[in-house]
């Protein structure tokens, strides 16, 4: 594979001042006055205007009511894939994704739209879906707030989904938020739909599956080299939180857990070492593992994203 250029595989450009050109992706607009029948109203709203961030947020038009009154959904941060170097909140996996969840589940979706690398690296990333948690946080402060959060979310049931590299930022931010002041917000759990993780040694999956066709290791290795801190190699904690480090002694806070992986998904052998390492710390970890299936199965396939809500569903209900 020594002559693989993982750019093109991807149809990316390389620019002199290290920014890349990505290829036009398929977006959807935010649908804030659905036609009548449909089950899902959505908008954008900006939430740092410095890092240019924003999110997506979507609610059922139908609100369950008990007596008369509103019943408070969940409130589900969704935090989309991409391998950190593509597509955006409005993207049409992403948008699909958001509409499915606060339909299904139901619940209150903020999409985040994070900055992407390697325009920004990490901990940018971590930080921008820290900023869409204290955004939840002032909606219920405030008494002139985002009424879609404010009234209809239930701030005590707050859950942070990420998908991918989604999956790696929602359980870098879920160990951080124990130290954040986030009263009356609680993150009550973290779904990570087949988590983003490398290291420097390969595993068995990673060599059996070296030229997958959608993530060969040359995609995977550029995908880190280009989020990763300047000068920080694959075992840093961030590509490899299984390596020890300071961010082993905050497992013990880390909400309870869902972690989705199939077995012919490249990374599927460091998921279930992932797996694992949580519960060798105390934290409470439902697992599924399929053996039949690829990364990112559930956006081609009809049947695996039903089967994967209905996952969800159970875990967060």
């Amino acid at each position: 594979m020594s002559k693989f250029d993982p750019y093109s595989h991807l149809n990316l450009v390389q620019n002199p001042d290290g920014s890349i050109t990505r290829p036009l992706l398929p977006t959807l607009p935010a649908n804030p006055n659905p036609q009548p029948g449909e089950p899902v109203v959505s908008k954008d709203i900006t939430l740092n205007t410095n890092t240019k961030t924003w999110l997506r947020l979507y609610r059922p038009t139908k609100l369950p009511s008990n007596d008369n009154k509103v019943v408070r959904l969940p409130i589900v941060i969704y935090v989309h894939h991409g391998g950190w170097i593509i597509l955006s909140a409005d993207a049409m996996s992403a948008h699909q994704t958001g509409k499915q969840i606060a339909s299904e589940i139901p619940a209150i979706i903020v999409s985040v739209n994070y900055r992407l690398a390697p325009e920004s690296r990490l901990p940018d990333q971590y930080d921008d879906v820290v900023d869409a948690i204290y955004w939840i946080k002032q909606q219920t402060l405030d008494p002139n707030g985002e009424q879609w959060v404010r009234d209809y979310g239930d701030f005590s049931r707050c859950y942070i989904y990420g998908r991918g590299c989604g999956g790696n930022i929602a359980f870098f931010v879920g160990l951080k938020a124990p130290q954040l002041s986030l009263e009356p917000l609680k993150i009550a759990g973290i779904v990570m739909n087949q988590p983003m993780f490398g290291g420097v040694q390969r595993t068995r999956s990673e060599l059996r599956l070296a030229t997958d066709e959608l993530l060969p290791l040359p995609v995977l290795d550029m995908m880190w080299e280009l989020v990763l801190p300047k000068g920080v190699g694959r075992n840093h904690r961030y590509c490899n939180p299984m390596e020890d480090g300071p961010h082993k002694d905050q497992l013990r806070g880390l909400s309870r857990s869902l972690v989705i992986g199939f077995g012919d998904d490249p990374m599927i052998d460091r998921q279930q070492e992932f797996v694992k390492m949580l519960l060798a710390c105390g934290v409470k970890v439902d697992a599924h593992f399929d053996d039949v299936g690829f990364h990112n199965i559930d956006v081609v396939d009809p049947r695996r994203t039903a089967a994967i809500l209905s996952i969800i569903k159970e875990f967060i209900i």
